[in-house]
C-alpha cells in the first residue's frame, strides 16, 4: 500500500516541522557561505539520513546555496543492520547521480569490529571500561578520510553532522556546554569554528549541527513522507523509519547500532526489523549478543596473575586485570557467527531476499591468519592464566592474600 502523499505546509499540524526546518535553513544560511567546502558526515542512521535528504533538496530548490565542493562521507562499520545499509546504499548511489562526490569510510582490514575481535582477541566492546569501537570503526576512519581531503583543497571543511538534541544524555550535556560557541544562537544548530588541534585537522574543520533542534516526531515525518516523495528527492528512507520501529519508534528511546550492539540493553531495532514480514528471515542475528556475553565470561579469557609493570615506570592501577580472548574462545565464536549468517543466507537465497555480508571470505581468512599466527593485544604474550583460575588476590599496593583454598581442593 502506497502512504499518502502529504505536502510540508498542507495543514496546521505540519507547521511545527516547517519552523523547524525554517530554523534549519537560518543555520545553513548564516555560516555555509563562509565555507566553500561543505563535507557531511553520514552514518545510514535516521537523523543523518534526515540531515542529509533536507539539505539535498534544501539545495535543489534553491533555499541553501550550494558550496564550491560538497563531499558526502559514509561510515560503513561492516555491521549494520540489513535494511539500514540498503538505504544507505540507495541514497549514495542517488547522490553520484547527482555528481556529488562520496567517500565510503572503512576501518583498516584489522580494525574492524569482528577482525578485531576474533583476529586480535580484544573483548566485546561494553559500557563501562572498554568501550572502543565507536572510535575504532567510525570516528578514527573518519577523521583519516578527512585529512586526506584537506589535503586536497584550501580552507576550511565544514562539517555537517545529524547530532540532534535528546539523542543522548552524554551528548546533549556536551551540546549544552558547547551550543552557544563561536556566536551560535540557541536554535540556529550547534556550530563550532574550528576542533581541537590535537584531533589531527590542523584546525581546520568547523563543524554544523543543523537539525539539532529537531523533536523525533520531526524526524519521522520527514522520514516517512516528504524525503521519499518525488517533489522533496524522492528518496529511499521509509526503509528506514521502519528500522526503528516505525510510528511505535516516537513512543520509545528510538537507537540503532550494531548487528547485536554489545553496547545496547536490547536489540530493539533488530527485534522491530524481524518482526516486518519482508525480513524475518534475519531472526537468527539476535543469537549475536549472546557470543559476545559468552566471549566476556573469564573462562574465555586471559588474566593477569598480579602487578602489571609499566613502560614508563610504575604499576598498572588493576592487578590480575582481565584480558585478551582464548584462540579456543575466538575460533568457537567465528564458528558460530559464520553459522548465523550462513543460516540467513539460506533463507535469503530461498525466499529471494538480500544477502548479510556481516563477515566475508577477506575477513574470516583474517581472522583465521591472525589466530594462526598465534597474535595477541600489546602487553598480553599468551602465557598468562585463563580468567578463572584460582589465583591469589593482589592488590594495588603490591601486598597479596593467599587463596585459603587451592585449586585441587575447589
Amino acid at each position: 500500500m502506497i502512504a499518502a502523499q502529504h505536502h510540508l505546509f498542507e495543514n496546521d499540524r505540519r507547521l511545527v516541522l516547517e519552523e523547524a526546518i525554517e530554523l534549519t535553513v537560518q543555520s545553513l544560511q548564516a555560516y555555509g557561505p563562509t565555507h566553500e567546502h561543505w563535507g557531511i558526515a553520514y552514518s545510514g542512521g535516521k537523523d543523518s539520513s534526515a540531515t542529509l535528504t533536507l539539505i539535498m533538496w534544501l539545495i535543489e530548490t534553491g533555499r541553501v546555496a550550494k558550496p564550491k565542493t560538497l563531499s558526502v562521507f559514509y561510515a560503513d562499520t561492516r555491521m549494520e543492520l540489513l535494511p539500514l545499509a540498503i538505504a544507505a546504499d540507495l541514497i549514495l548511489a542517488k547522490l553520484r547521480t547527482m555528481g556529488i562526490a562520496v567517500h565510503v569510510v572503512r576501518a583498516p582490514m584489522d580494525k574492524r569490529f569482528l577482525v578485531y575481535i576474533l583476529g586480535r582477541g580484544v573483548p566485546p566492546p561494553n559500557n563501562n571500561t572498554l568501550r572502543w569501537c565507536t572510535r575504532q570503526i567510525k570516528i578514527d576512519p573518519m577523521q583519516a578520510a578527512l585529512e586526506h581531503e584537506l589535503d586536497g583543497i584550501d580552507g576550511q571543511i565544514l562539517m555537517i553532522t545529524g547530532v540532534r538534541q535528546g539523542e543522548s544524555a552524554v551528548r546533549d550535556r556536551r551540546i549544552e556546554m558547547s551550543c552557544g560557541k563561536d556566536g551560535a544562537e540557541c536554535g540556529q544548530g550547534w556550530y563550532q569554528k574550528v576542533l581541537p588541534e590535537a584531533t589531527g585537522l590542523r584546525g581546520r574543520l568547523a563543524t554544523l549541527a543543523p537539525i539539532l533542534h529537531w523533536r523525533v516526531c520531526h524526524v519521522w515525518d520527514w522520514l516517512n513522507f516528504y524525503a521519499p516523495n518525488a517533489q522533496y528527492g524522492g528518496w529511499a528512507t521509509r526503509t528506514i523509519a521502519a528500522a526503528y520501529g516505525g510510528d511505535e519508534a516516537e513512543e520509545i528511546n528510538a537507537r540503532t547500532g550494531c548487528v547485536g550492539c554489545p553496547l545496547a540493553q536490547k536489540d530493539n531495532a533488530l527485534d522491530a526489523i524481524v518482526a516486518q514480514p519482508d525480513w524475518a528471515y534475519l531472526a537468527p542475528l539476535k543469537g549475536i549478543r549472546p557470543i559476545y556475553r559468552h566471549l566476556r565470561e573469564p573462562a574465555n579469557r586471559l588474566r593477569k596473575p598480579g602487578r602489571e609493570a609499566l613502560k614508563g615506570g610504575g604499576f598498572s592501577k588493576n592487578p590480575q586485570r582481565m584480558g585478551p580472548l582464548t584462540f579456543a574462545a575466538r575460533l568457537d565464536a567465528l564458528d558460530h557467527i559464520l553459522a548465523i549468517q550462513g543460516a540467513c543466507n539460506e533463507a535469503a537465497i530461498r525466499l529471494g531476499r538480500p544477502l548479510v555480508d556481516m563477515l566475508n571470505s577477506e575477513e574470516e581468512a583474517r581472522i583465521r591468519e591472525l589466530i594462526t599466527a598465534k597474535t595477541w593485544p600489546e602487553r598480553w604474550d599468551g602465557t598468562e592464566p585463563i580468567g578463572d583460575a584460582v589465583l591469589d588476590t593482589v592488590y594495588r599496593d603490591g601486598s597479596v592474600q593467599p587463596q585459603l583454598f587451592s585449586a585441587e581442593d575447589l
